[in-house]
Formats: C-alpha cells, structure tokens, sequence
C-alpha cells in the first residue's frame, strides 16, 4: 500500500457548505463586535468599531472565498479493495490510509446543515493512535454505499481489527 493522492474528489456540494458554514460563523462574529461595541461593554471598542468591522469584513470575505475551494481542491479520498485512503485540510494538509483489516467501526454523521446541502460524513475507527479517517462533504447517497461497502468488510473480518 503506497501513501498516495486518493482519486476521489468530494461532492462540489461541499463548497457551498463550507461556504455557507463558514459565513454563519463570521456573522456570528460581526454581531458579537456590534453588540460589545454598541453596548459600551468594551469601551475601547466604541470608537474603534468601524475599523475593526471593516477589518473583519475583508478577513471574513477571503476566508468565506478562498477556504472552500481550497479544500475542494485538497479534499479526496479512496475506498480499494486493500485499504481506506484519505486526503484533507486547506492549511494543514494530512493524507491517511486505513488498511481494511484494520476497520472497527464505520459511522455517518449528518448535521442539519450538511442535511440541506445532501451531504454527509464518514468515519472509520481503526486501532490506530492517530484517531479515525474522517471524510468530510461526501454525497449522502455515495457516504451511505461507503458505509455499507466498509461494514462488510469490516463484519467478514475474522479477527477483531487490533
């Protein structure tokens, strides 16, 4: 098993989600700067407000712009018949592989979010220290045959995958 790029990309979905999830947060942001600055909570902040919007505004829209292409672009992953590979991040970038001997458990997970973009992600829990593959933005129906392919693998194992 080589260490190598995964030839599966995720769902272009996933851009608007990471868009979207990405803009909640700096909104949520904003809106904190305006109420400890419009309250008087942090006085420094009263007269410093417009620049510190302003800054947020620009760092905001080159996060919400850049990030989930990034990702898209660094985002993959693979199922063989040997092994799990993943690749992910935008800043730090990690790629793992999992070989399929080594699955414990396969789980989904569909946040409210990721439910209105039709997305899902998947783990795989193996023994390893470094914790489970995650694979992030995947189609729902495609997490979902994953899941089902890697639970049988995982269920025709005969030893218990430590």
């Amino acid at each position: 098993m080589d260490l190598r790029p995964p030839s599966q990309r995720v769902s272009p979905r996933a851009k608007r989600y990471w868009t979207v999830r990405a803009a909640i947060g700096w909104l949520v942001i904003v809106a904190f700067e305006l109420v400890m600055g419009l309250t008087g909570a942090w006085p420094w902040l009263q007269d410093a407000l417009p620049v510190v919007l302003a800054v947020t505004v620009v760092v905001a829209a080159a996060h919400i712009v850049v990030m989930p292409r990034w990702r898209f672009h660094v985002h993959r992953w693979e199922s063989t018949g040997t092994a799990v590979y993943t690749q992910s991040g935008w800043f730090d970038q990690e790629r793992r592989i999992a070989p399929l001997s080594r699955i414990q458990t396969v789980d989904t997970e569909r946040g409210p979010l990721e439910q209105v973009f039709a997305l899902a992600t998947v783990t795989v829990t193996t023994a390893s220290a470094a914790g489970p593959l995650k694979i992030h933005g995947l189609d729902a129906d495609v997490a979902q045959a994953l899941v089902d392919r890697l639970t049988q693998v995982a269920a025709a194992a005969r030893d218990d995958a430590t």
